[in-house]
Formats: structure tokens, sequence, C-alpha cells
């Protein structure tokens, strides 16, 4: 075995490549800055009791675990940042009022999301806790559409549903949390053979109810708009209009406030994140990657293994496959090269250029010079006693 193999799905991360995250990195927690929101760095390692108390069997394959030789407690290696952002809100910071945060950093899935995908993501996001109205949803939505737009992603579209419209669909039919689950999972994979295994004891316009949610994807205006078919095929009792209201009146004053808006659909079957969500869910995707490049919603209830269950709603996402979708036409950064002289003055002259913001390459003796993220187009050489900045290739007397 090769010393150089690293596991399947893990991979280096190359200048260029590091240079984009980083620089992506810092503009997005700015922007959430800006917004008002307080940078968290929860540790990469907690207690399982802790960080997977109230996790769904998804995320608890995705964790790693091991033993902590201090305590002889079983450890897990994040997967997600949301239940320690959680954690914080409700046992650290313990505040009565509104309260934003972000965080960026790495975690790590025991498997990869999807094909050509990273099982060590670097996941940013932004959470707000302790409001529970329309108007936090519409802050993070906002927030996440700046975060694509500072990507410089085009052409991506950004799906809307809701976690609580099955349960309004069958409310009265008696179903079970377990089959309401094994409802949501096939609903998410648009299986409808399988839908209707589970469906066949149900009424037949409980079946049809369910059957319609796979059809009721598509634009938000127009005259086939999916919430108005979806007013006509679902049942029309208090607790579907009230989520079918809360998902107009979300789009209304999305399209108001959000300057740059993306497409926008709305896919009532996209149920796959109902253990973590209870409201809103929301999902980016572009053209060519079969995956959602951005997911986010509202969970009330993350806090309660913590002792305070509260309003939340935030979205994440991952830097290393933003920046892999990026169209790349950034050129090398322009770079001064200079000589390796015992020369106090061309130190004094070196330092002074760095602290301005320029990047001065010293040639070392008796080695090759190879850089990717620069280019040399300047130098520094010595006239009349003097170290000056001039373009490569000018003829000066050293």
């Amino acid at each position: 075995m090769s010393a150089w193999l690293l596991p399947e799905s893990v991979a280096d991360v190359l200048p260029s490549e590091a240079r984009r995250i980083e620089e992506l990195r810092r503009s997005l927690l700015d922007r959430f800055r800006v917004y008002g929101y307080e940078l968290v760095m929860p540790p990469m390692l907690e207690y399982t009791e802790s960080l997977l108390g109230n996790a769904d069997a998804s995320l608890n394959l995705q964790t790693f675990k091991l033993l902590d030789q201090a305590s002889g407690r079983m450890l897990g290696l994040r997967a997600d940042t949301t239940p320690q952002v959680a954690r914080i809100d409700a046992h650290i910071l313990n505040r009565k009022g509104v309260t934003r945060l972000c965080y960026c950093g790495p975690v790590l899935h025991t498997q990869a999301l999807g094909l050509h995908t990273t099982r060590e993501p670097m996941q940013c996001g932004a959470e707000l806790y302790g409001c529970g109205g329309v108007e936090a949803d519409l802050e993070i939505l906002n927030l996440a559409v700046d975060t694509l737009n500072l990507s410089g992603l085009k052409g991506y579209r950004l799906a809307l549903s809701h976690a609580g419209l099955l349960a309004a669909v069958v409310d009265g039919e008696g179903f079970s949390d377990e089959l309401i689950r094994s409802l949501h999972s096939r609903l998410a994979q648009k299986d409808r053979p399988a839908l209707e295994g589970l469906l066949l004891d149900a009424s037949k316009a409980c079946r049809q109810h369910v059957l319609a949610l796979l059809g009721l994807y598509g634009a938000v205006g127009g005259s086939n708009c999916v919430l108005n078919r979806a007013a006509e095929l679902l049942p029309r009792n208090p607790k579907v209009a009230a989520v079918l209201n809360e998902l107009r009146t979300l789009i209304a004053r999305l399209q108001e406030t959000v300057s740059a808006m993306p497409t926008l659909i709305l896919d009532l079957a996209d149920l796959a994140s109902f253990d973590y969500h209870s409201g809103l869910i929301f999902s980016a995707y572009v053209e060519g990657c079969p995956n959602a490049i951005l997911r986010g919603g509202r969970y009330d209830d993350v806090g309660a293994v913590y002792g305070r269950a509260r309003p939340a709603t935030g979205f994440s996402v991952d830097l290393r496959e933003l920046v892999s979708l990026q169209a790349v036409h950034s050129k090398p950064k322009t770079a001064i090269r200079a000589p390796w002289v015992y020369d106090t003055e061309l130190m004094a002259v070196i330092r002074e250029l760095r602290g301005q913001g320029e990047v001065v390459l010293q040639s070392l003796p008796n080695t090759a010079q190879e850089e990717e993220e620069f280019v040399c187009d300047r130098q520094l050489v010595q006239a009349n006693a003097v170290w000056k900045v001039v373009p490569i290739g000018m003829n000066q007397e050293i």
C-alpha cells in the first residue's frame, strides 16, 4: 500500500482551490456579520449523547464514533454543526431574545452523500433562534440567496416545501409516526409504487391526496401555480390551508425583498428533511449537479434535548462544493521577484511592500521557482545603492 494514498472520498485541497475556498469563507462571514450574525466555533468532537441527542437515524449513521480514553465514554466527530449551535444557544448563551449565530468549519461523514462528493465538507451556515414568525424565515432566505450570489453561481433554482404538509394531508387518518416517516422518505424519492404499497389500507381519498403531492412541482406564479393546484387537489382542511397560506405569504414577501431573485419553484414532495425540520424547507439546485448545493429551513425542536426548545431557522452550505461549481476566470496574482541578498535595506523595502499587500517572492539560492498562484511581473533591483521596483525585463545596473 502506497504511503500517499488517501481514504475513499477524501482529498487534499490544492493551492488554487484552497485560495478560492478561503476567499469565499471570508466574504460569507463578512456578509453574515452585516446581518448581525455572531461567529461561533464549536469543537470537532463531542460526547455522542450531546452531539446526537435528537439526531435522526441518517445523521447517526453519518457520524464517526470513537472511545474517549480519558473518560471511557463514546465520542462523535461532528457530521453536522447545527446540533452544536443549538446546544450553544440553549445551554451556554441562554439568551432571552433573538440570537443570530453563524459558523464555518469542516464536518466528517462516514459515507459520501453523492457521486464525486467529499466525506469532509467545509460546512458554512447561519441560524436564527427565538423568532417563530415568517419574518425570521424571510431573513434566512435572503441571507441564503446572498450566499449563493456571493459565490458567483448563475442560474440556480430555489425550491421551497414544508415539513408539516404531509401530516396536514393525512390528518385524522390515524397513521403511525413510523408510517408517516416512511411516506416522507418515499415522497422525497418520488417513488410512486412504494407509496402505493404503503397506502394499501388507506382510504381512496387519502391515497389520492398523498399521491397528488408527487405532481405538485413547478412554478410559483401564473395560472398553473403549484399553490393553486395544491388547494384544488389536497384536502380542504384548516391545517393544509395554513401550510399553503404560509408558503404563499413567504413567497410574496421574498419576491418583494430580494433584489436578485433566483428562479423560484415549489416541490411539495421534497420532504427528505422531515425528521429534522418542523416547518419551511428550502433547497438550492444548479444545472449539472444532482445534489442540493444549499439546504435549510425551520427546526423549532432542535434545542429540546438541551433543555430549551425554542423557534429556530437556518441553512448550511458546503464551500468545497460551491467552489467546485464556480467558473474559474481568475488570473494568478501579480507578484514582485526579489533576490536573496543579506542586505538590511532590501529587507526593509520587502517588509514595507508586504505591509502594503504586495506579494514579494524571494529567489532562494540554487533553487528553481515554481508557483501556480503568482506571476512575477516586477522585480526588485538595486540602482545607485537604492532598491527599486521595476518591470521584469527592464535593464538595470545592479
